[in-house]
């Protein structure tokens, strides 16, 4: 069979879940979710066509291969992937419904104002740089821009940082990251939003969606997949006195017991 996305076995990521419909990957750091400008091989979704070529490939470019959505090149953690049609246009349609439930750990400069809340900031999208599929575009808040919702809650903060959990309810280019730094607290690491002092604060962008929840659109079970702390965060997340999420919080610490907010 002649494939599109040139397979490539040395690409890694984590198989969370997996069924003939669809499946729960987990993308590491520094890797892009797709080819672009640059980075035709060397992306999740070659790594994927090397396992799952054939699927992939049935699905073709209008459904992008089975990707239902993407992370950003630094940011780490859970994505779905589509293997048959019938499965990807079922849950397209269940994120235009908004019935994914995304979450994602930040480590962010500071401290918010309020230990949880909801963002309702519009988000338009701007320049892009590269060319190309998949190439890089920024975005900016702006009134004109579309709606876009994160709900949040602080899980731990030192004199340092804090350490957040967001839930994504809309999916907006870069949106944790613009909604964080528009109240002050921009995600460590950032260096497209963030001010210089951040960029330098982590090794990467302190970013990983930990968890996506959702009704499976052929089963009907439930499906609710986690990771764990990324490991290459854990050095950061000392050097700026905060705790893995789950374990004991520094004295002092702000904690919440609630989920976010929808």
């Amino acid at each position: 069979m002649n494939l599109t996305i040139e397979p490539n076995e040395r690409i890694t990521f984590g198989l969370r879940y997996q069924d003939e419909h669809l499946l729960v990957v987990e993308k590491p750091p520094h890797t892009p979710t797709q080819p672009g400008k640059g980075h035709l091989t060397d992306t999740l979704l070659n790594g994927l066509f090397a396992q799952f070529g054939a699927q992939l490939q049935n699905l073709g470019k209008a459904r992008d291969f089975g990707l239902l959505h993407r992370l950003d090149k630094p940011t780490s953690g859970l994505l779905i992937v589509g293997l048959r049609p019938a499965a990807y246009d079922a849950m397209r349609e269940i994120f235009g419904t908004r019935g994914i439930r995304k979450f994602y750990w930040a480590v962010v400069d500071g401290r918010p104002k309020t230990v949880s809340g909801v963002l309702k900031m519009p988000i338009a999208e701007s320049q892009v740089k590269g060319e190309g599929w998949g190439g890089m575009k920024l975005a900016h808040i702006s009134r004109a821009g579309k709606p876009a919702v994160t709900a949040y809650r602080v899980l731990e903060s030192s004199q340092m940082a804090s350490l957040v959990e967001c839930r994504a309810v809309t999916g907006r280019l870069h949106q944790v990251r613009l909604h964080m730094e528009a109240i002050g607290c921009p995600v460590l690491g950032d260096d497209l939003y963030g001010p210089r002092r951040v960029h330098a604060a982590s090794p990467r962008l302190a970013l990983h969606a930990h968890r996506i929840a959702f009704t499976h659109p052929i089963t009907g079970a439930i499906i609710d997949v986690k990771s764990g702390w990324p490991g290459d965060l854990r050095r950061m997340l000392r050097a700026v006195g905060l705790h893995k999420p789950g374990t004991a919080p520094a004295p002092g610490a702000v904690e919440t017991g609630a989920e976010p907010p929808a």
